[in-house]
């Protein structure tokens, strides 16, 4: 079978999202010190949750994308929650001057964008679904 699918103990899978999630107010507080433990931390936090972060980088100091491989239990809402909270919380902790720019304890504005990234078009599984069918219209 191809390299780029998961076996697990009871499913195959390939499940791959594209996350984007930004500073609160956008303020320019991640820099490259910042970044690089921000990086090492979401590594970490996907390797203790059972998924992998392929890929983090910060951008323009004030937003994160991240490239995320995870098994299909796990929900994308619980992994950008653990993704912005657990490294919000170190973060905070571990730069205090962060805080200076942020107010009320949140590094994180509370929303994010997510997009599924598959190895297979919209249009070639709309096709393969469409062949599968027995019944002519």
């Amino acid at each position: 079978m191809d390299d780029r699918y998961i076996h697990d103990r009871t499913c195959v899978y390939n499940i791959n999202y594209h996350l984007i999630w930004c500073t609160k107010y956008r303020r320019k507080v991640l820099s490259e010190e910042i970044s690089n433990r921000l990086s090492e931390l979401l590594t970490e936090i996907g390797n203790e949750k059972g998924f992998s972060v392929v890929e983090a980088r910060v951008g323009e100091e004030d937003h994160v994308h991240c490239f995320v491989s995870a098994p299909p239990k796990l929900s994308v809402t619980d992994i950008v929650r653990w993704l912005k909270g657990i490294s919000g919380r170190h973060l905070l902790m571990e730069f205090p001057g962060i805080s200076e720019k942020l107010w009320k304890g949140h590094l994180w504005n509370g929303s994010y964008f997510c997009e599924t990234i598959g190895s297979t078009s919209e249009e070639n599984i709309l096709a393969y679904i469409e062949r599968q069918s027995s019944v002519q219209r």
